[in-house]
């Protein structure tokens, strides 16, 4: 705007360089800065984009990239690929064409799921040319995000085949255990139900951005101001005074005071145009590359293990994460590590997993404490360990209880084994946690080798056992507890049962009183350790009433009217006088430092979600470990309603719990009429609170009748977890929280069913962990693990936030400053449009004099050191505040910058008012007052930025000093002999530096304007610290006497915390695998015979005891090659579905 009118002579009074050469440097340094990212971005894609998937192609598999895969192509996928589009599932190399897949990308869950093609299309196997001549017609529903759903039929041969999520594979699953399959690509690209699950990427902008747009528009208001004024006053100027001077300044034809003052106007334009600050977009662009390198080169946020540093995907938005007041997470792969560990038993009331010493005091189990050598078990995993010797030596001394615990464990449960080669077992297990269990049975000598529908191999201290499968009583949310009934190889009936303890108590044998009290105080002493608990118990039947009951179960089973409450009284009546054997303890292992991280970011007053696909069990679970959930709180409401008006009830009551005669929701009403949403504030409640809600009701409550009333109650909530969420929901969540609180957001996750919620906050930040890279390349930070976030906010976060605040109100100060003396110099000169300094000193006075110490402060500023930070979490709540940098403090920086202008126009100008030098020539010419009043200028904006400035360096002492050496460097090159003479039109100030400087008189003045510039700075500053100090002062009080930096923080030992609350063991949110089971369909061909050297010989003595859990995690399996289905007339006892 300013360069076009400044080329006009009639109106500019300034070279066209002053304005040109910054305003290119700006625009090119900004498109720099965005072509890096963009180029960055462009290469993440790139990297999935071309991930190669064999296609089928003209008859035959040719290697192709993701990218060029279209709709009806046949694509082969092998073990432990990712699904590269939505497929119509063929054939695989399993028996009945199974397939095993893993979904934690899209849900959150890790146990495996089975997914079956059609007979039609599985009898094509893996023949290159009837896959090739496969001509079938496939029509689907459009394009959505229903992960459960699937609806469309197949044409193929002249028959109709009615196709269901069962034979779907969706893109960002994973293949497990599968050799390979084939599968018809029937949505690809953005058209996938994860991608349409991800949400838009938009362009995010911080609040400092929008701030910074607002507050230019006002600028140039504000410019527009100042420049009618100064036209006006040119106008009367002319009228009352111009008109003295037209005898030797004639004026030119046509030319009046009216269309003075326009030109003039324009004028002014182009002198008070550095009020708009262009060189400020480039300056925050490179603080922010600045800080972004920071966090990259952080090595307290690099990963070791994985060698993973963290990454600033992006540079625009550092400062805002330093105003976070809400943080999204997801659970799986983010809190946790999607590993399950056997820590802990209670065996006949004696607890096993805790390691003493000799005087009896527990210790604390580190990675240099030796573990259990299981080297006398050849079947063991090598990867579990186990700490207590004693658990080990009572199976060793053949103790029947602890016998009797182990073997319940290898019986009871519906994992199946794979064993590729003699000794090489693998589970693949529904839920972790039960893998887990199978792996620690297995270990202590009790291994499960194999199953059929008919029968359960296992090997008992090296004895091979075939136990016969007469009946499972599958596990569901409702009966909490599943359990088997089997014969042993002497022909005994036993029923072995696990599960939730409060519902196993109800059913257990009146003589189990006293070991059931005992058992509980193990069970409470677990829980306070957040470990999930799992009650066992067995009953010996007698045979005619097990054929009497297996009669009744077979009629109910078939009954066409209340087959289910048959079925649940049949399961009642021989599940009880049960003896109870012991519980075992689970750690659902969380990352490294999430409870403290919680707990750090807790006290800055960062309010954490969790947003997770998991069931509500396992999500409350972790909950509990994390301390986000205690007992401590007052209560901790469960919403699981399944129709819109419970769930609104539900809300209200806990609204109405937390806070009595809440008045009702005066939000909603007001969104209907179609006003514009409303800011929803916080409230104040007495006491600490939870929530969890699932999927079901989440659904209801985020509609827009209701929306509000979910908000109002979850934020009155200390801790709130959404469980059974789809990525969608999750989003919705995040969206809901901007829209009706003016708080900042940041959402958390490492799995593709985490990208719609990151792509929606503010921030997103992604954990490259166990679920792929999907949220990595859609975040904007990322890095290893969960306990890097605390760092992440509270030290680069904060650190960025308050330079850019300072930065903000150092740079508007000293613009301001310059400007403004520009605006009192028209008051003296006419109204004339001449400018107060050198011009030469208007291009440089940003681009060189002040460009260095201001970016040194922006850079490397910081209050407290790092540590003092994650002392005082409290130092972050300033910033969710926006109490550094506001439209206020601009009032207050524009006003400060109006006085100090004043101070440097006024100061110089009485100095030098009829004043002479030594010598008695006289001072008071133009040139010399420019030159003090620039130098005045220089002096003071540098002493602003030292009052401004905490940590002082090296570089910035360089900048600072140098950038006033250069001033007067450059000052005396200018204002020189030899440039006047080379370049006589451009430096017209000859000798004006020497002549005027070497006077005691200016430097007095330079003196006495400083001092009265910053005094009022000063005499601020004293008083608030005196009268009201912030937290920030405070904190720097305390650093100030401890002078020395607080020592490293002791590495915390785990506390141990009682618990009446015992969280129940997290079997699937669906039916087991129960069905599966019984039903051949899984079966493989029957391993390799087994060498002679591992049938029964008996038990090794040679063992040196010790043990505790490395943990079970389901993705580390190995392919499972295809097997033969053996059949069988065996009709099996199974739970509520019998087939009929």
């Amino acid at each position: 705007m300013c360069f076009f009118p400044q080329v006009i002579p009639s109106i500019s009074s300034l070279s066209w360089f002053t304005t040109v050469v910054p305003l290119v440097l700006v625009l090119f340094v900004t498109a720099a800065k965005d072509a890096i990212d963009d180029i960055n971005r462009h290469r993440s894609d790139k990297k999935v984009n071309n991930r190669k998937v064999q296609v089928l192609i003209n008859g035959e598999l040719r290697s192709d990239k993701w990218m060029d895969v279209q709709v009806g192509d046949i694509i082969k996928l092998e073990n432990n690929q990712f699904v590269t589009a939505d497929l119509l599932l063929l054939s695989s190399s399993e028996p009945l064409n199974l397939v095993y897949i893993e979904t934690a990308e899209l849900d959150g869950e890790t146990n495996l799921k089975v997914k079956q093609a059609l007979t039609v299309t599985g009898d094509m196997g893996d023949s290159v040319t009837a896959l090739a001549a496969f001509n079938g017609e496939v029509r689907c529903e459009p394009p959505n995000n229903r992960l459960d759903r699937f609806a469309g039929t197949l044409s193929f041969s002249g028959q109709k085949y009615s196709l269901d999520n069962e034979k779907i594979l969706l893109r960002g699953c994973t293949l497990r255990n599968t050799e390979w399959c084939f599968g018809l690509v029937i949505f690809g690209g953005q058209e996938t139900k994860l991608m349409q699950n991800c949400g838009k990427t938009t362009f995010k902008r911080t609040s400092i951005d929008r701030l910074m747009n607002e507050l230019v528009l006002c600028i140039f208001g504000f410019l527009a101001i100042m420049c009618a004024i100064l036209a006006i006053g040119n106008y009367i100027w002319e009228l009352q005074e111009g008109s003295k001077f037209t005898v030797f300044l004639p004026r030119e034809e046509g030319v009046n005071a009216a269309f003075s003052s326009f030109l003039t106007f324009w004028s002014y334009v182009i002198i008070l145009n550095t009020v708009v600050p262009i060189s400020l977009y480039v300056s925050v662009e490179i603080i922010r590359l600045g800080n972004s390198f920071f966090i990259e080169w952080d090595r307290k946020m690099y990963h070791a293990r994985t060698d993973t540093p963290a990454e600033a995907r992006t540079t625009t938005l550092n400062e805002e994460l330093g105003q976070i007041k809400y943080i999204f997470s997801d659970k799986t792969g983010t809190l946790t590590q999607n590993i399950m560990t056997f820590n802990k038993c209670t065996i006949n009331g004696k607890s096993y997993g805790d390691v003493m010493d000799h005087t009896g005091q527990t210790l604390e189990i580190t990675a240099d404490m030796d573990s259990v050598d299981f080297s006398f078990n050849p079947l063991a995993d090598p990867k579990f360990q186990f700490h207590d010797h004693s658990l080990v030596e009572a199976v060793k001394l053949e103790n029947p209880e602890v016998h009797a615990f182990f073997r319940l464990l290898a019986l009871c449960h519906t994992v199946m084994a794979e064993e590729k080669k003699e000794g090489d077992l693998h589970y693949q297990a529904q839920s972790p946690d039960e893998g887990a269990l199978v792996t620690a049975a297995r270990n202590f000598g009790f291994v499960f080798r194999s199953r059929t529908p008919e029968t359960v191999t296992i090997v008992e201290m090296g004895v091979q056992r075939v136990y016969q499968l007469l009946a499972i009583l599958d596990f569901d949310n409702v009966r909490k507890r599943m359990s088997v009934i089997v014969r042993s190889p002497e022909g005994k009936l036993c029923l072995y049962c696990k599960g939730a303890d409060t519902i196993l108590y109800e059913r257990l044998h009146q003589s189990c009183k006293k070991l059931m009290d005992v058992t509980t105080e193990h069970l409470n002493e677990f829980a306070g350790e957040g470990l999930r608990t799992l009650a066992l118990a067995y009953k010996d039947l007698d045979e005619a009433y097990f054929t009497e009951w297996k009669q009744r179960h077979h009629e109910a089973s078939t009954a066409l009217e209340d087959r289910e409450e048959r079925l649940d009284k049949l399961y009642e009546e021989i599940e009880k006088d049960l003896m109870l054997l012991g519980a075992t303890a689970i750690e659902d292992k969380l990352q490294d430092g999430v409870a403290e991280t919680i707990e750090q970011l807790a006290k800055a007053d960062i309010k954490i979600w969790v947003l997770t696909g998991d069931k509500q069990e396992t999500a409350e679970n972790i909950g509990y470990s994390c301390n986000m959930l205690r007992e401590e709180m007052n209560e901790v409401f469960i919403v699981a309603a399944n129709s819109p008006e419970s769930v609104r009830e539900e809300l209200r009551k806990a609204r109405t719990t937390m806070k009595p005669g809440a008045e009702e929701d005066m939000y909603v009403s007001k969104r209907i009429l179609g006003n514009s949403p409303k800011i929803v504030p916080d409230e104040v409640i007495n006491g600490e609170y939870g929530l969890v809600i699932n999927g079901h009701s989440l659904a209801y409550a985020l509609e827009a009748s209701m929306e509000v009333e979910f908000l109002r109650t979850a934020c009155m909530c200390k801790t709130v977890i959404c469980c059974r969420v789809t990525p969608l929901q999750k989003a919705q969540v995040v969206e809901l929280v901007k829209r009706y609180k003016k708080a900042v957001t940041l959402a958390i996750g490492d799995g593709a069913n985490d990208v719609s919620m990151i792509k929606a906050a503010h921030i997103g930040v992604g954990i490259s962990g166990q679920e792929g890279m999907q949220a990595v390349l859609a975040s904007d930070y990322s890095f290893a693990q969960f306990r890097f976030l605390q760092r992440l906010l509270l030290v680069h976060g904060r650190w960025s936030y308050l330079r850019m605040c300072k930065f903000l109100r150092y740079f508007f100060y000293k613009n301001f400053t310059f400007t403004f003396v520009h605006f009192w110099y028209a008051f003296f000169c006419g109204f004339s449009a001449q400018t107060v300094y050198d011009e030469w000193f208007i291009t440089l006075f940003n681009l060189v004099y002040t460009a260095l110490p201001v970016l040194g402060m922006s850079l490397f500023d910081q209050d407290v050191s790092d540590s003092w930070s994650f002392e005082f979490p409290q130092l972050y709540v300033p910033g969710q505040l926006n109490l550094y940098f506001s439209k206020t403090a601009f009032v207050k920086c524009a006003l400060h910058s109006c006085y100090c202008s004043l101070v440097l126009f006024f100061i110089p100008y009485g100095a030098m008012y009829d004043t002479v030098r030594y010598d008695g020539k006289d001072v008071a010419d133009y040139q010399s007052f420019a030159l003090l009043t620039q130098t005045c200028l220089v002096i003071a904006v540098c002493i602003q930025l030292g009052l401004d400035m905490s940590y002082w360096t090296v570089v910035t002492h360089v900048f600072v000093w140098g950038s006033l050496t250069m001033y007067f460097v450059v000052t005396f090159t200018m204002y020189s002999n030899g440039m006047y003479l080379i370049f006589t039109a451009s430096f017209p100030f000859i000798g004006s530096a020497r002549n005027t400087l070497n006077q005691p008189n200016m430097w007095l003045t330079i003196l006495l304007t400083s001092i009265l510039c910053v005094l009022p700075v000063l005499t601020h500053r004293f008083l608030v610290i005196q009268l009201k100090p912030t937290i920030n002062d405070r904190v720097r009080l305390k650093v100030l006497q401890a002078k020395a930096a607080p020592p490293p923080p002791s590495k915390r030992t785990r506390m141990r915390r009682t618990s009446t609350r015992r969280s129940g063991y997290a079997f699937s949110h669906a039916q087991g695998y129960g069905d599966l089971v019984t039903s051949r369909r899984y079966l493989h061909r029957p391993v390799k015979p087994r060498s002679g050297g591992f049938t029964p010989t008996g038990r090794s003595l040679g063992f040196s005891p010790t043990g505790r859990s490395a943990g079970y995690s389901p993705t580390e399996r190995n392919q499972n090659p295809k097997q033969e289905v053996e059949a069988t007339s065996l009709q099996m006892y199974r739970t509520r579905d019998m087939a009929f």
